[in-house]
């Protein structure tokens, strides 16, 4: 059911069950003041007789011919009738007639008041005549209201959806006023800068993660192509494998980089933080980028605590340090040392990799962690270097 239908019948609910409840009281207050009323009236009027055949002395035989009247002939009619009907006294303009009816004199006794029910009957005529109206006015009129309140949300709703994948820059119109329905739209504009932001980051990255595996694909293709020619000599052939088979390894490690980017994008890789001796993981990655740095006469020290035990994801936290290494290895002068202190600073570990190398250009820090940015592409493109490796450290950082 459209909401405007919804919001009409609740105005429609809400007003049935006030004019129900409002009449409900007005026509029991009516009623309690009008018998109170009538009450007080005829109290009024018969309380001197009732003083008068009470002030009797002796009291009154009413079956008495010489006895005087009890009421006067200015009075107005009115008639003493005893327990079984009879007239006791009446008015001169009476006369011995009993006014009373045995019929009205039951209806008497049982409560009922023609004049006053009359009364109360035409009251909740007019109620239920003017409480339908008054339900139907309102029903409309939240219809009305809800119609003129959902109009800017229907406006909104049109736009987001003229909004193709493809549009980067659309944004719904904000209305000038300054309540709800413009806070949604501001809400809306900042949701479409998200999604449309993500959409070209993705685009982004199939576009650099293409660009990157031509190269090593378009290399690996000409080596085995090489290797298929017959005048190649055994030496050439198994050169050419070496080759295909270093192709093979880089494009193999730039497909598990991005698969280990894109699980941690979407929060697939689940972290298993056990207490690990932090020292110790960064020991054994020296280790394995040891044989390396001895090619270069690079040293590596490692500075800690190896009694410091931090609850983290051993794996992804080795994969973190195994790029900072791999970047300080690559950049480091030969015959230099890389120092890997590790420390806590408060609640934060903190581990940092220091080498003598060039280090970044100052315009190029703001994009250091991003992917495939690289601070002197033809030299990391030289050396093997996707362009990943500290947007690894930084995912692996922001997952735990």
């Amino acid at each position: 059911m459209p909401i405007r239908l919804r919001l009409a019948a609740l105005f429609a609910l809400a007003t049935l069950a006030l004019v129900a409840v409002g009449g409900i009281v007005f026509v029991h207050s009516l009623r309690h003041g009008l018998e109170t009323s009538l009450d007080t009236a005829l109290r009024a009027r018969a309380d001197p007789l009732v003083q008068r055949v009470r002030g009797a002395s002796g009291g009154i035989d009413f079956e008495d011919p010489h006895r005087g009247s009890l009421l006067r002939a200015q009075d107005a009619v009115a008639q003493v009738l005893d327990p079984a009907g009879r007239v006791g006294d009446s008015s001169d303009a009476v006369g011995e007639r009993s006014l009373v009816s045995p019929a009205r004199r039951l209806r008497a006794r049982s409560g009922p008041l023609s004049s006053v029910d009359t009364a109360v009957s035409r009251v909740e005529t007019d109620l239920v005549v003017g409480g339908i109206v008054a339900v139907l006015l309102a029903g409309f009129g939240g219809w009305l209201l809800a119609t003129a309140a959902s109009r800017p949300v229907e406006r909104m709703r049109r736009d987001a959806a003229e909004i193709s994948e493809h549009d980067v820059a659309s944004r719904l119109a904000v209305p000038q006023t300054r309540d709800e329905i413009a806070a949604l739209a501001r809400t809306m504009n900042e949701l479409l800068a998200r999604l449309q932001g993500a959409l070209a980051r993705e685009q982004a990255f199939v576009a650099d993660a293409g660009h990157e595996l031509r190269t090593p694909l378009a290399t690996l293709r000409t080596e085995l192509e090489l290797a298929g020619n017959p005048n190649r000599t055994p030496d050439d052939l198994r050169d050419s494998i070496h080759h295909a088979a270093s192709e093979t390894d880089r494009v193999v490690r730039l497909a598990e980089e991005l698969l280990f980017l894109a699980r941690n994008d979407h929060h697939e890789g689940v972290l298993r933080h056990e207490p690990e001796p932090v020292v110790q993981l960064v020991t054994r990655s020296v280790e394995l980028v040891a044989p390396r740095a001895a090619e270069t006469r690079v040293a590596i020290e490692v500075h800690g605590d190896p009694n410091l035990v931090i609850p983290l994801d051993a794996e992804q936290f080795r994969r973190a340090i195994d790029n900072l290494l791999d970047n300080a290895i690559r950049f480091a002068p030969p015959g230099s040392a890389v120092s890997v202190d590790v420390r806590t600073e408060g609640p934060v570990l903190v581990v940092r990799v220091t080498d003598h190398g060039p280090g970044f250009p100052a315009e190029f820090l703001p994009h250091a962690f991003e992917r495939f940015r690289r601070a002197d592409d033809a030299r990391s493109h030289a050396d093997g270097g996707s362009g990943l490796g500290l947007a690894i450290v930084r995912s692996v950082a922001d997952a735990h």
